[in-house]
């Protein structure tokens, strides 16, 4: 991917290569990392996408605990040669809307890991509907599944557990937590400029590996879990973005292929908000999550609450129809009883 943009540093890549065994190192290329403050810095190929030319990114963001209002600082995408950082800080508000149209595309696919709370940002900040995502977090889960493995609720993998998985990357990542602890001790640390080495090079490892794991888990998935997880993909992305006209704006959801409609599969995910009426969201979750949790154990759908960040006395659920009307009528029985 060719830019205007100085690196100042170099990243290792991973690459997946057929006849290459499985070491995350054996077939790694040495990309720049470039910081973008201007449009022009970013490939044509991502500003431009399209049918003729699709892409496969790796994706993440960071800034101020980003939700619908912590501030977006940092958007940064991945290729298989090379890392690009951009920098809203610097670039301000028309960096970012110069990426809309790549974020929003059919035609490229952004590998994440965990895509709420980014969709979310992205949203609310700069009305951005992530689209055509391919949720690492999500295909973890679905790959467990596909080998029959029980999950428990909330049993989400991180990314740091991901990368050290020697299925997929078997690296540790022990600056990830080093990052945390500065989080902890000051939120703004995403804000200053210029950017620190540690900002670089933590921002470029939490995309540099996503392509590798992606590759990797495309090889295992089935037919089956590769629809569920696009419609799931699209769902997460929109779960924490409410809005008055219930999604209508954001790109519909994948119907089931007929490949597998011809196999006799039948099946449909969707997501419901639940409003919880005022002072009564503590009764849903319940004395340390116990009756939140007895919920989540009851149904076979993924319940979510905004937790501190928001959104406020709303609870989220997603999954097959049945089990999904079925949360909704626990939750409502919870909060009308008591």
């Amino acid at each position: 991917m060719a830019s205007n943009s100085l690196p100042v540093f170099r990243s290792r890549i991973p690459q997946c290569r057929p006849g290459v065994p499985e070491n995350v190192t054996s077939g790694d290329v040495t990309a720049p990392i470039h910081i973008v403050t201007n449009v022009s810095e970013l490939p044509p190929e991502f500003l431009n996408p399209s049918a003729d030319n699709q892409l496969i990114i790796g994706l993440d963001c960071e800034g101020i605990d980003l939700c619908e209002k912590g501030a977006l600082c940092v958007i940064q995408i991945a290729f298989t040669d090379a890392i690009y950082l951009v920098d809203i800080i610097e670039g301000g508000e028309a960096l970012v809307r110069a990426c809309k149209t790549a974020l929003e595309s059919s035609y490229i696919i952004k590998v994440i890991h965990d895509c709420k709370r980014d969709s979310e940002a992205l949203y609310f900040q700069y009305n951005i509907k992530l689209h055509n995502v391919f949720d690492t977090q999500i295909a973890y889960s679905l790959i467990e599944e596909q080998e029959g493995k029980q999950r428990t609720p909330d049993d989400y993998i991180s990314f740091v557990s991901l990368l050290a998985d020697s299925r997929y990357c078997g690296v540790t990542y022990i600056e990830k937590e080093e990052v945390r602890g500065l989080l902890r001790k000051d939120p703004n640390f995403w804000t200053y400029r210029p950017m620190s080495d540690k900002m670089i090079r933590t921002a470029a490892d939490d995309v540099r590996f996503l392509l590798y794991i992606y590759q990797k888990m495309m090889d295992k998935l089935t037919k089956k879990s590769l629809w569920h997880l696009a419609v799931r993909g699209c769902l997460y992305c929109r779960c924490f973005c409410i809005n008055e006209n219930n999604y209508a704006d954001w790109a519909p959801v994948p119907s089931l292929p007929d490949s597998l409609l011809a196999e006799g599969y039948m099946s449909k995910e969707i997501l419901s908000v639940l409003d919880i009426p005022p002072g009564k969201m503590g009764v849903v979750i319940g004395k340390k999550g116990a009756s939140i949790q007895s919920i989540k154990e009851s149904c076979n759908a993924e319940i979510l609450i905004g937790g501190f960040k928001g959104p406020p006395d709303k609870v989220f659920i997603i999954g097959p129809v049945k089990e999904v009307r079925k949360a909704e009528a626990i939750i409502r029985g919870r909060f009308m009883t008591f």
